[in-house]
């Protein structure tokens, strides 16, 4: 039988070294900080045109994905699923074309569907609160819950007006914040790199 305190030792050695080898190429992680975070405050500055960028990429992920699902039809055409995989692609396809060609009817249609999702999320949350509300912290659960049905709610309550910046504005939120992570990883490495020397 192995023995665990051996098994975390070599994971713990194991992620010295992989730290050890990224702490070489700090500069890249802070670059690309820098870079997200730039682009996150350009996208809070400019929502709309964020929203509509983000949409744009989305239809085109759209078109590969429908593109690919289509290829895959024809290529088990004898099988039963051929008219099932050919229908999802063409959806797919023209809803992403639709979402290239018209940005602002896609982004009035990905807000709806995003208050939708954060509806449904939140009721799930509340629904394995109920079943487990007896647990100790579970009350965690339910006040997330609570939250995640409320902001789906006020998405959907603002909806169509607050398609042209919702996205945009979850799009900045999102670099920002993700930018901020790679810059303070980067200084994490950089010492680490330096220690080394």
């Amino acid at each position: 039988m192995a023995n665990p305190y051996s098994t975390l030792q070599q994971r713990k050695e194991d992620l010295e070294r992989a730290l050890d080898s990224l702490s070489v190429h700090w500069g890249w992680f802070m670059a690309l900080g820098i870079a997200q975070t730039l682009l996150g405050i350009v996208a809070l500055g400019h929502v709309f045109a964020a929203t509509l960028v983000s949409v744009v990429f989305i239809g085109a992920l759209m078109i590969i994905g429908g593109a690919g699902q289509l290829v895959q039809a024809w290529r088990i055409k004898h099988w039963t699923g051929f008219l099932l995989w050919t229908l999802g692609g063409v959806l797919y396809l023209v809803a992403g074309l639709m979402a290239v060609i018209n940005p602002v009817v896609g982004a009035s249609l990905l807000t709806l569907l995003f208050g939708a999702i954060l509806i449904g999320v939140g009721a799930l949350r509340l629904w394995i609160w109920f079943n487990n509300r007896a647990q100790p912290g579970w009350q965690w659960i339910a006040l997330s819950g609570f939250l995640t049905v409320a902001v789906g709610l006020l998405v959907a309550a603002n909806w169509p007006g607050n398609s042209a910046w919702i996205l945009g504005l979850l799009l900045g939120i999102d670099l920002l914040f993700h930018g901020w992570t790679l810059f303070f990883v980067s200084l994490t490495l950089r010492d680490r790199h330096k220690r080394r020397l």
